[in-house]
């Protein structure tokens, strides 16, 4: 049994959708025949279930597109882990742009197949040099093969950032410009007990330190009373971080109105850590979320995605982006799956 290319996809004549469809969910049917993607030929030739596409065999036809070997490495990888799927394009027809931005394959629950329209996973396919704009992830699964053809599997979602956090503020308070952060001698208690801002200078939390984002949030509330008001301490903010200061306030701003108190991230290498539920710093309990700002324009490169999804897991978290433009924040979650 041999298939030809038309259009993009490959059609197999003869009782083609009663051996490949009907019983293993291959192709979309045409009558008898079959209508494949590139892909799903690769792996029925792989399989000599399929004689020759073009008169090519696999190791030929694998070798004729160059992205095609990526796509089979995970779709083999699917089917190897029991699930039936299916080639999509944005407008889910057979043989669309794989590179459209949108999911490659539709991958259907164990023991479903594409005539149950039932999806389990969304996937995306990329080699591990392949940029990926932060904007096209958010409702798939990101499938990256390395150079050694490993792949790892990672699921992104828009996810609900929200907690519970809510200490009443002070009204101000006294505060000084210290470099690059803020001193409030005698704190009031809430500050930092309640509402976690800043640290305290020794064990006694009368004496506070607090970041320039802190400072800033605190100051456009009137919770604090800086020389030169919240101009100021945003001014400094840009001294030392350029643009870059004024998207991590709008995330620190937005993660404060959703109810989650940020601290610093770095001891993780990310910008923030989350507390979802604070009451008191005496019953604090662990950070759930690692937070990193980056441009709404953000493309990342997948070795950088992974190395950020590791080090969360490693320290049982969940790593979340926030993708700003200064003011709006949309959150991205990206985490470790193993289908």
């Amino acid at each position: 049994m041999e298939g030809r290319t038309r259009e993009g996809v490959v059609r197999v004549e003869g009782n083609a959708r009663e051996r490949f469809y009907d019983s293993r969910g291959y192709g979309r049917p045409d009558g008898a025949a079959l209508e494949l993607a590139p892909v799903e030929a690769a792996h029925l030739l792989y399989r000599d279930d399929l004689d020759a596409v073009d008169g090519l065999g696999f190791r030929e036809y694998l070798a004729s597109d160059r992205g095609l070997a990526v796509r089979f490495l995970v779709y083999a990888d699917l089917r190897n882990r029991g699930f039936y799927l299916a080639p999509t394009g944005r407008d889910d027809t057979v043989g669309s742009d794989p590179n459209d931005g949108t999911a490659d394959l539709d991958v259907f629950p164990r023991g479903k197949g594409p005539w149950d329209e039932e999806v389990a996973y969304r996937v995306r396919v990329a080699g591990e040099r392949t940029a990926i704009p932060a904007r096209d992830l958010g409702d798939a699964t990101l499938a990256v093969v390395d150079e050694e053809s490993e792949i790892t599997y990672l699921a992104t979602r828009r996810p609900e950032v929200e907690g519970t956090s809510d200490a009443p503020l002070p009204e101000g308070v006294p505060a000084a410009l210290l470099g690059d952060r803020v001193a409030v001698w005698d704190a009031p208690s809430e500050l930092y007990e309640r509402g976690f801002y800043g640290q305290p200078l020794d064990d006694d939390a009368g004496d506070l330190q607090l970041s320039l984002l802190e400072a800033a949030y605190l100051a456009d509330r009137e919770a604090l009373d800086v020389p030169g008001g919240y101009e100021a301490v945003l001014e400094r903010g840009r001294e030392v971080e350029g643009d870059r200061f004024d998207r991590r306030l709008a995330v620190y701003r937005d993660l404060r109105g959703r109810g989650l108190v940020p601290k610093t991230g770095f001891k993780f290498g990310a910008d923030f850590r989350t507390y979802a539920d604070v009451e008191s710093v005496e019953d604090l309990g662990h950070s759930e979320l690692l937070v990193r700002v980056l441009p709404s324009d953000h493309v990342f490169q997948p070795r950088d995605l992974a190395l950020d999804v590791r080090l969360a897991h490693g320290v049982r978290k969940t790593m979340v982006f926030g993708l700003t433009d200064g003011e709006s924040v949309d959150w991205l979650a990206v985490e470790r799956l193993t289908p």
